[in-house]
């Protein structure tokens, strides 16, 4: 480390798990959830038990982490609109480090399914490619525990043990392994190196050794499970609460089965991030180093009627947040001292607190309150609500202490006391007593909301046609590099089915349409879109080049 400047730099470590809500030991969110690496972080750092998502789905979450804007900010709701499209100049938080002195490294999905090559030095798989996911082994066969329901079914919500070894598994184990050979290494300038664990996200297959521990006829359903929990709901709660992946699971009697397949899941990334930390305990620079660790949201396991995220309660928005500061950091001396924090707090908030930390001017565009006076003293006044946008603006969660409150657009509330009802089983919010707490969170609550930022009618290039014949092989999808919006257009007479082909060969449709009518999606570049009949014959496919484009549909010959 260089200069007398360098030299009190911390470096940043800084590790996300994917879709990791509060089932771990130190959070108490499952009885039986095996997490020892979490828990050994935990006791070594301040925990903040109270921590949330700025929105429950991948995307939008990571990209506000990462930019520190806010979804009501940058219009970014939803998983289905380009970070690059909609922040084209956005500087993430390596680039801004690496404008001070450090150099970035990363590894695994930090961002929606692209690496953003540009603000990074290196980047493991290579960051060229904009592929953040390392070869990983999958059963060859699929499904494997759960039939598709139909069409509308996520393709990866399946699970299973695999008869096979981590290093053979690849995935995260490679992740780890690129991540310990980083921090084994002496570095010239100031480190920020970025972790990004793919478990717990779907599908749930791993090693069968993690499955081992949690016996079928032993699994314990959610605690925070409630036959009867949508009837105090107003009707957007309602609506957002039962899906058909939660009904369609149970009907196939494989509800103990994805709770196993999700503890497993945990287990395994939870092992995957024993190998960093216990790196970093061999590395030069260990006591020179900021930890810092979260999830980018929570996940429903049939609390709500609910499977999957996208909610705005605590089971999808409460996430694992730890941070360990080393003595002599040049942003806080003492250091942290291992603690326990219930203040509301924000992911929003990571980038101006590592600023912070390690003694680099605020960043204009952060808005989230640094968690510096927190890291000092996890029990000082704090003021702050931390909030959870969903995907259509004016609807969000808000955390306080030891309250819930839940808006949505249409006007519909909820108001839930976590200190006697942690998993937000009554919904106080119609009951007079509590009409001055309503408006006491009401109060601390958003106004302004970004439109949902929506993609753009230019294109570079319309896709080549590919017509198919009877026996034809179709090539299976490729995907690499960020989305890109794509126009289909149906110039037939035909109505037409508009598909998907997966890396493993399967077909997920997304449309049907009519003579003239047009759908468009985000696609990355190497992907196959299949076009059928309504009898699902195939007519011909096209291949996504990773730029705005249009696909014409063309009469079959």
């Amino acid at each position: 480390m260089g200069t007398a400047q360098a030299l009190s730099r911390p470096n940043v470590l800084f590790i996300a798990m994917d879709d990791l809500n509060d089932w771990v030991g130190c959070l108490g969110g499952h009885p039986q959830a095996k997490t020892p690496n979490l828990d050994r972080l935990a006791k070594s750092g301040i925990l903040f038990t109270n921590a949330h998502c700025a929105a429950p789905s991948c995307n939008p979450s990571r990209t506000a982490i990462l930019t520190g804007i806010s979804p009501a900010t940058s219009g970014l709701y939803t998983n289905l609109q380009p970070m690059r499209e909609v922040l084209p100049d956005a500087k993430l938080l390596p680039a801004v480090l690496r404008e001070s002195g450090y150099t970035a490294l990363g590894s695994g999905k930090l961002l929606h399914y692209f690496t953003d090559a540009r603000s990074w030095d290196r980047y493991f798989p290579e960051a060229s490619t904009e592929n953040p996911l390392p070869e990983t082994l999958y059963p060859a066969k699929r499904p494997v525990s759960l039939p598709r329901a139909g069409e509308w079914q996520y393709i990866e919500t399946d699970w299973g043990a695999l008869d096979t070894t981590d290093e053979a598994f690849g995935g995260d184990y490679s992740v780890s392994t690129w991540v310990g050979e980083q921090l084994r290494q002496k570095h010239d300038k100031p480190l920020f190196l970025a972790c990004g664990l793919y478990r717990p996200h779907e599908p749930w297959f791993v090693p069968k050794k993690y499955f081992e521990p949690f016996p079928l006829d032993k699994i314990q359903l959610p605690p925070g499970y409630k036959a009867d929990d949508l009837d105090d709901l107003p009707a957007e709660g309602k609506r957002r609460g039962p899906n058909r992946y939660f009904e369609h699971i149970q009907k196939q009697n494989q509800w103990k089965q994805g709770v196993q397949g999700y503890l497993a899941a945990i287990y395994f990334a939870d092992t995957m991030l024993g190998r960093v930390l216990d790196a970093l305990e061999k590395s030069p620079e260990r006591d020179n180093t900021i930890v810092v660790l979260w999830s980018d949201h929570g996940w429903h396991l049939g609390e709500k009627q609910h499977w999957q995220k996208y909610t705005a309660w605590r089971a999808c928005t409460r996430v694992p947040l730890i941070i360990r500061v080393p003595k002599n950091t040049v942003g806080l001396p003492a250091g942290t001292k291992p603690a326990r924090c219930d203040k509301p707090v924000s992911l929003l908030s990571l980038a101006p607190t590592l600023l912070d930390l390690c003694g680099l001017p605020a960043f204009p565009v952060h808005e989230g309150p640094s968690l510096l006076p927190l890291l000092k003293n996890p029990k000082v006044s704090w003021k702050p609500a931390a909030v959870t946008y969903l995907d259509t603006p004016g609807s969000y969660g808000l955390s306080a202490q030891g309250w819930r409150y839940i808006h949505y657009a249409d006007g519909g509330e909820e108001l839930y006391d976590i200190s006697k009802d942690p998993h937000e089983w009554t919904n106080l919010a119609s009951q007079p007593r509590h009409a001055a707490k309503l408006a006491e969170l009401r109060a601390l609550a958003p106004t302004r909301f970004a439109p949902a930022w929506k993609p753009s009618a230019t294109v570079t290039a319309d896709l080549a046609w590919h017509p198919v014949s009877a026996g034809d092989i179709l090539p299976v999808s490729k995907p690499q590099g960020t989305p890109a919006t794509v126009a289909f257009l149906n110039q037939t007479e035909l109505a037409v089915r508009v598909w998907w082909i997966s890396p493993t060969g399967e077909h997920q449709r997304y449309a049907e349409l009519k003579p003239g009518t047009s759908y468009s999606s985000n696609i990355r570049k190497g992907a196959i879109w299949l076009i059928t009949d309504t009898n699902d014959k195939p007519l011909g496919y096209f291949l996504a080049t990773g730029t705005p484009s249009r696909a014409l549909i063309k009469e079959p010959k």
